[in-house]
């Protein structure tokens, strides 16, 4: 018997078939989507636990050494302590409103005043971020298997490139069980050799707290090194988004679980950088002890000072422990960096290029680069590497950050999070104009233009003038850019875990991440809407279409 098409059926266009790694969800982790409430499985233990493995990495003893030995204790310390202040605050709005709106920091930089490509921008600084951490960790790791094991430095830069691997081409479960069950390795393995100062030489602490640094910076304050310090120390501020790929896993706030869920946001969010800012300083210390013995250049080298502070207690094995340690350390953080750095290519190329082979395939362009980096001797230019980023980097979160806390609840800005590009202009002045002039009058101040004052306070300059301009340009503005049309699809009565089936794919999704398409005349998964190349963005100005199929409740 011939089956016979319907003359629509045979009219209708082919449905889009993605390649097999990016229609596997385990692996894609939602990367570009919202992050669906049906896979958010995980509870709020899980998700901080997860996240804050990702903090696990030693170049913050690496930037702490670099900044105390340079501008001495006083100036050093109050630079790291101040630096963490800011991005503990910065860091607040912008964790809680991806663990609420299931969204990754991409998207959140789209919907908090950057437009559908104004935060291609943005994505490149992210995954800037991910390529510089991951060399810089990956360049310890190195050095911990030269020192152990005696492997040469370019080898040992490729196995440490390798052996975070498996891990992240795995996606959130298989990172899930690996930050878990390394945790009680590394939190022992961390504290140990701070124990063993204290019990067998307590009176270090005090002499640290006299160094003078190791340029004749002096022991007293400076303001211009705790400037310059601290602009080091904020490019880690960053770092908020590879926290917040995480916390878009968070299941949703109910009565019940309220205090839980704003405990492993505020914990695994902003709190990272407590801890980190503990490691910076500490890994002042474990430099500062080891000067005399290793030298320098190799106190800046997390491996040297730590195996020094452990010898004592661990003897012949501590060199083993040592090594194992930075290991599982560095595993930890990559993991974290090639994750965050393969959601971040991913979100750019596809709306650059539209097209998506999966988020496994940029993990290894994000390790690659790193490798490169790490080849180039990029550890050895760490404080001008990190000091010029953080011009950058707290531009941009600094707009986002001015989004959320003020023009949201002003009403210059929508309430809610929009991130599809059905309802986005391409460029929003408000974030992406604010971030362009933040950063450029930040850099030209870096460089010297406006003094050493300002030239070590950039940072700080950028992120005063992105706060300032995002409502000064929401306001000149009227708001007008931030949607270029009204989203009657998820209005505030919906179900929001109702799924619908998309007319371009033919799967279901749930309705955060469905808007309705006019060329499709029916609904449209986001990553379907990003990837179509020929609709000339006609929904904006052709619309709003029913969805026409009916919601299925998401059991």
């Amino acid at each position: 018997m011939t089956e016979t098409l319907s003359s629509a059926e045979e009219s209708a266009p082919p449905k889009r078939r993605y390649a097999p790694l990016a229609a596997n969800e385990n692996r894609e982790d939602y990367s570009l989507r919202f992050a669906a409430h049906s896979f958010r499985k995980w509870s709020p233990f899980v998700v901080a636990t997860t996240a804050l493995g990702g903090i696990a990495y030693l170049a913050d003893f690496a930037i702490g050494a670099s900044i105390v030995l340079s501008y001495g204790f006083t100036s050093g310390v109050l630079a790291i302590l101040a630096a963490a202040v800011v991005i503990f605050v910065t860091g607040v709005p912008i964790a809680a409103a991806c663990a609420k709106s299931g969204v990754d920091m991409d998207l959140l930089t789209r919907g908090a005043g950057f437009g559908y490509f104004g935060s291609t921008l943005t994505s490149l600084v992210y995954a800037s971020f991910t390529v510089i951490f991951f060399s810089l960790e990956g360049s310890i790791m190195g050095q911990a298997f030269e020192l152990a094991l005696g492997i040469p430095l370019p080898i040992g830069y490729l196995l440490a490139t390798l052996i975070v691997l498996p891990f992240a081409l795995y996606g959130m479960g298989a990172v899930a069980k690996m930050q878990t069950w390394t945790q009680p390795l590394w939190i022992a393995g961390l504290v140990l050799p701070f124990v063993v100062v204290l019990v067998r030489e307590p009176g270090k602490f005090a002499e640290f707290a006299h160094f003078a640094g190791t340029d004749g910076a002096g022991s007293g304050f400076s303001a211009i090194g705790f400037g310059l310090g601290m602009g080091v120390a904020l490019s880690l501020i960053g770092q908020i988004g590879e926290q917040a790929d995480y916390l878009r896993f968070m299941p949703e706030k109910t009565a019940e679980n309220k205090r839980s869920w704003w405990a492993a946001v505020l914990a695994a969010g902003p709190g990272w950088v407590i801890l980190g800012a503990a490691k910076q300083i500490g890994g002042a210390l474990l430099a500062f002890l080891a000067l005399g013995v290793v030298g320098k250049t190799h106190a800046l080298e997390p491996i040297a000072p730590y195996l020094e502070a452990v010898k004592p207690a661990l003897g012949p094995v501590a060199l083993t422990f040592a090594a194992l340690f930075v290991v599982v350390s560095q595993i930890k953080i990559n993991t974290t960096n090639a994750y965050s750095g393969s959601l971040s290519f991913a979100n750019f190329f596809s709306r650059v290029l539209h097209k998506h082979p999966g988020r496994v395939w940029y993990v290894l362009v994000n390790c690659g680069i790193a490798l490169a980096l790490m080849e180039f001797g990029a550890f050895g230019f760490l404080n001008k590497i990190l000091g010029f980023y953080s011009n950058v980097a707290i531009a941009w979160i600094g707009a986002v950050c001015a989004d959320l806390v003020i023009a949201k609840p002003l009403g210059l800005s929508p309430r809610y999070i929009e991130f599809k590009r059905a309802y986005l202009h391409k460029i929003n002045p408000v974030g992406f104009g604010s971030m362009l002039v933040a950063s450029a009058v930040s850099i030209v101040a870096y460089f010297g233009a406006f003094g050493p004052f300002l030239a070590a306070f950039s940072p700080l300059l950028a992120l005063l003038i992105a706060i300032v301009l995002v409502p000064t340009l929401a306001v000149a503005t009227k708001g007008k850019y931030y949607l270029a049309r009204e989203n009657t699809v998820a209005t505030p009565d919906a179900d929001l875990r109702a799924t619908h089936t998309c007319s371009t794919c033919g799967d279901p999704y749930e309705l955060p991440d469905v808007a309705d398409c006019a060329k499709q005349d029916g609904p449209i998964c986001s990553l379907c809407c990003t990837l179509d190349n020929t609709c000339h963005d006609v929904c904006q100005t052709t619309g709003p279409v029913a969805l026409g199929l009916p919601a299925v409740r998401t059991p």
